[in-house]
């Protein structure tokens, strides 16, 4: 937390330029350079395992990009959602619960090219008894209809904190899933997000209560 303070109010070529990283010109064939530059900042250890970024501290990173207006733009991905057969079978033992136990979420301000960014306060969040319910509750109707093969039925608009959403790099990128007469199918391949009205809720409410 405090290397994180001490980056906030930095433009992100300041950053890249002091860890002598290269800032691309947008972001449409580089997505995931802000978060591999914080990773490297702030000395995540994770790299591509599929452990929390901060491996011994139990935490993942989370980057959220906000507008000039100061707004979340987006929703977040946590997850992919297995189709195969393999999702949990209870919230306790998820792998989105696991991602979300506790995350430290780093806003990103601007609507600019990349460099020109600014990275703001972070915030290290673990959810309180109320989001866990809200998110469990979510997980646990969205789970349901995939195991049932009810691909069909879900859509982005569902779910209160959580959704599922297509998670592919075109559209043609299909799965093997059981569907609803038990029979193997191809679906397109999906993850689980946190909407940009719960991120930016919870926000505002660690914001205020730190100061």
């Amino acid at each position: 937390m405090f290397r994180t303070t001490a980056l906030a109010g930095r433009r992100l070529d300041e950053l890249a330029a002091a860890i002598g990283a290269t800032v691309p010109r947008d972001l449409k064939r580089d997505k995931g350079w802000i978060g591999t530059l914080l990773e490297a900042a702030l000395g995540a250890s994770a790299s591509s395992r599929p452990v929390p970024d901060f491996e011994a501290l139990g935490i993942e990173l989370k980057t959220l990009p906000l507008g000039a207006d100061g707004r979340v733009r987006e929703s977040t991905f946590v997850t992919s959602a297995p189709l195969d057969g393999s999702m949990a079978h209870t919230w306790e033992a998820s792998r989105v619960r696991e991602k979300l136990a506790a995350v430290l979420w780093v806003p990103i301000v601007g609507d600019g090219p990349p460099g020109e960014r600014l990275i703001g306060q972070g915030v290290l969040w673990r959810p309180d008894p109320d989001e866990e319910a809200v998110l469990r509750a979510d997980w646990e109707e969205l789970s349901a209809m995939l195991a049932l093969g009810e691909h069909g039925e879900v859509d982005a608009r569902r779910g209160v904190a959580l959704q599922l959403r297509p998670k592919a790099a075109t559209s043609s990128s299909l799965t093997w899933t059981l569907g609803e007469e038990g029979d193997w199918v191809q679906a397109g391949p999906v993850g689980f997000y946190l909407r940009a009205t719960f991120t930016r809720a919870l926000l505002e409410r660690r914001l205020r209560l730190a100061t």
